[in-house]
């Protein structure tokens, strides 16, 4: 089963640029992945400019992309913070401020925790 969830970058102007992630989208995981091996603007950008995704981080540490497979899938643009993170129904939003940090919030509609932000744990998951 899918921990669907949503990987953006916030542009100059507070709009949102993001990608759709499939697979292990929980803090636990898809948050250190991203706090470890995506935390510059660049790889950020370049991650997200891929488009909808299966992982971002598959057994080779790269990402697994729709368009491979013959999808067309582009990033979304989203013109504010509200609007990202209540578009869709995944159960996590991850956000890579302009500050050069990533934010987590649970975007699971029928969780308590429902638009809150979430913590994501410290430490690199894999090599």
């Amino acid at each position: 089963m899918a921990t669907r969830s949503r990987i953006g970058i916030e542009l100059s102007d507070g709009s949102i640029l993001s990608a759709y992630h499939h697979w292990d989208g929980y803090p636990e995981w898809l948050g250190r992945i991203l706090k470890t091996h995506y935390n510059t603007k660049e790889q950020v950008s370049e991650l997200i400019d891929g488009g909808d995704m299966s992982t971002c981080w598959d057994e080779n540490h790269q990402p697994e992309y729709y368009s491979a497979r013959g999808e067309n899938c582009p990033p979304r643009l989203d013109k504010d913070h509200g609007t990202y993170l209540t578009e869709d129904a995944e159960e996590y939003a991850y956000l890579f401020t302009t500050d050069g940090e990533w934010i987590c919030h649970d975007t699971c509609q029928w969780r308590e925790t429902y638009l809150e932000s979430q913590e994501i744990p410290s430490g690199a998951l894999m090599a």
